[in-house]
């Protein structure tokens, strides 16, 4: 008998996993009925019962999924409990630290039979999915190309990335954390990727990782953009879109600018009034569409299988950077 709410358990209660469990809280077909995290108290703030090991919580609840808002090192290991337990899973990215275990993670769901979605915000973004409506039909003509850049400045000075520590000793951090937003959000725009050239930078010496990339990038179409970004600098206004965003055709040309307004050849064409929830509350939107396909068995835009060909790319880009050449995202697919 099918349920009338999904039965949801949320495992990772930090920064992010609180905003994920607050649009969760305005999903009505959701409840999320237990939380997990090492500290107790963040998951008692979020769930009616708390737990500090995902296998304990895993043994006790019925649930319908779990959404993990973990690190990435611990994505393979909990992604095997949950489909050991026939268990769908949504996982917060970067998917995995590397590619064998994201091919791994596909792997363990396809073998149990559970579903694995990406936890992939960013295309859900308002002013994103309207500027590819408005493209889709015609409102600049051919696409020739674009550029996405991505800005924030959390990473300065002594203390950076204080909401997120860890960032700090992440060894690979601005393109795995932060830029394969712009590149998930290009495929979704253009279609897969098919080849990237990528340099890379750390500007801030008390981290491990970059912290400043400029990549290119060509589409299987041949069309080709470019991906910029950094987090050492503050935007100014702090944006809700972290960045902005130009997209050119032979007709005209999409500006998606820092508030979340687009401007077609410099003509507002549409305003961004969402204030609440996350960078336009793509969280809630992402979510409800996760909602939707587990509920009604259809895939996922960001489905695991699917989602590998962004971390393919992502995987692409370090390649790149560190053989200073053109690599093909077959190299790392193959």
């Amino acid at each position: 008998m099918k349920r009338e709410r999904l039965r949801g358990a949320l495992i990772g209660c930090g920064f992010f996993g609180r905003i994920q469990a607050e649009a969760w809280s305005r999903i009505p077909e959701v409840e999320i009925v237990a939380a997990c995290d090492r500290d107790l108290s963040r998951a008692r703030e979020v769930a009616p019962r708390a737990y500090s090991s995902a296998e304990e919580l895993l043994e006790r609840e019925p649930l319908d999924f779990v959404d993990i808002a973990t690190g990435p090192e611990s994505h393979l290991e909990l992604v095997r409990l949950a489909a050991q337990r026939g268990v769908d899973v949504i996982c917060q990215k970067p998917m995995a630290p590397d590619w064998t275990q994201a091919v791994a993670m596909v792997e363990a769901a396809a073998t149990a039979g559970v579903r694995l979605i990406l936890h992939e915000n960013w295309r859900w973004q308002p002013w994103y999915r309207e500027a590819r409506e408005r493209i889709r039909q015609g409102l600049i003509g051919r696409p020739v190309t674009y550029l996405i850049r991505l800005r924030r400045g959390d990473g300065g000075g002594p203390e950076p990335y204080r909401q997120q520590p860890y960032f700090r000793s992440m060894p690979r951090l601005l393109i795995f954390e932060t830029l394969v937003h712009a590149l998930d959000t290009a495929r979704m725009f253009f279609g897969d990727i098919a080849a990237v050239s990528a340099l890379m930078r750390r500007v801030n010496p008390v981290i491990a990782g970059e912290d400043h990339a400029a990549l290119l990038v060509r589409h299987e179409d041949a069309l080709f953009g470019i991906v910029d970004g950094h987090r050492f600098l503050t935007p100014v206004p702090d944006s809700p879109a972290m960045g902005d965003a130009f997209f050119e055709g032979d007709g005209g040309r999409l500006h998606v600018t820092a508030e979340g307004h687009l401007l077609h050849n410099d003509r507002l064409i549409w305003e961004n009034r969402i204030a609440r929830g996350y960078r336009g509350d793509s969280v809630w939107a992402a979510q409800r569409h996760f909602v939707e396909c587990l509920s009604n068995g259809v895939p996922a835009e960001s489905e695991g299988r699917e989602y590998l060909k962004t971390f393919a790319v992502v995987e692409a880009a370090y390649r790149s950077a560190a053989e200073e050449r053109l690599v093909s995202v077959r190299e790392i697919l193959s």
